[in-house]
């Protein structure tokens, strides 16, 4: 093909409704389905599709006996499509909020251990002062850093837990906003919360509650009883639910390791108690995460301003967990 004249070929003849259907069938896989969800005819879709096919002078859909598939020149249109139709709906977020700076709405995915230690008294503020703002708060397993809903534009932001360095993650926006710690947490009628002291070696025949290998977690513990020469001990379960574990530890002699955030937040409310365990300290920030290349809204730039302020009010370091006497 031939270098495509923007003024002639594009920028007077190519419609957001063309790129808009284009994405639909795309999607649906079909001119058929995609017409039945936009409510018109197939004809109307595939004389659009045809007409941006003559407008750009490539094939972008292979159609076949199931369906269509885009081509190569179909996935860069929609690549650049999603950015620039993301793009205008955050303009338009930003006029809504200009309009009326007590409403909007905001994606945040946000991983279980973090949503319930620090979000609940920041959302908790956020929603008193902006009661029109509605947050969407999507619970996202951060350890394998793939951030495909960030990416594909479906949330605004993330606040993460970082396993693993982001150097590598070219087209990302990384603060870093607190650091945490692990605790090793028994329920407080577990005989171990007795103890004075607690040897890590005598816990390894214990039914152990744990995250599931390569987790932050479960490598502190690893590490730790690596250090004694002791072989990893057999979990009884293997989970990321924070909650689960937690609940359990009420419920048999069961020992687990928490995010000490989560734990300080939550030792009450679950009846758990920490065991006087030295852990080996290996950070583990809690950050904010959002694409270099996207305008944020303005409702997404208020409420990172509002977790920067909450990270400021941490003490510097960090509050001792209680032990058992």
């Amino acid at each position: 093909m031939g270098k495509i004249d923007w003024e002639n070929q594009i920028g007077r003849r190519l419609r957001l409704r063309d790129l808009h259907v284009f994405s639909i069938v795309a999607q649906r896989g079909s001119m058929a389905k995609a017409a039945a969800y936009l409510g018109v005819s197939q004809p109307a879709v595939s004389e659009v599709i045809a007409d941006l096919e003559r407008t750009i002078g490539v094939r972008l859909l292979d159609r076949g006996p199931y369906g269509v598939e885009p081509t190569v020149y179909g996935h860069a249109l929609l690549k650049r499509g999603t950015i620039a139709f993301d793009e205008l709906k955050q303009g338009i977020k930003d006029i809504e909020f200009l309009a009326d700076p007590t409403a909007g709405e905001l994606r945040i995915g946000c991983a279980e251990s973090v949503s319930n230690a620090t979000l609940p008294a920041i959302i908790h503020r956020f929603c008193q002062q902006y009661p029109g703002i509605v947050l969407h708060i999507d619970n996202v397993v951060s350890p394998d850093l793939k951030f495909t809903e960030l990416r594909d534009r479906s949330l605004d932001l993330l606040i993460s837990r970082a396993l693993m360095p982001f150097s590598h993650q070219d087209d990302l926006n990384v603060e870093m906003l607190i650091e945490d710690d692990a605790v090793v947490a028994a329920g407080a009628h577990n005989p171990w919360t007795n103890r004075g002291q607690v040897d890590l070696a005598a816990l390894a025949n214990e039914s152990w509650l744990l995250t599931p290998p390569g987790s932050w977690l479960h490598t502190i513990l690893t590490e730790a009883f690596r250090e004694r020469g002791l072989p990893m001990p057999k979990p009884s379960l293997l989970t990321f639910s924070i909650h689960l574990r937690a609940s359990l530890l009420a419920l048999g002699p069961y020992v687990t390791a928490f995010p000490a955030t989560f734990f300080r937040a939550n030792a009450d409310r679950f009846a758990m108690k920490a065991l006087p365990i030295d852990l080996p300290v290996r950070s583990w920030p809690v950050a904010i995460v959002t694409l270099k290349n996207r305008t944020l809204s303005a409702v997404a730039q208020l409420f990172i301003a509002h977790l920067r302020a909450f990270a400021r009010s941490i003490p510097a370091e960090p509050q001792p967990v209680q032990k058992s006497a």
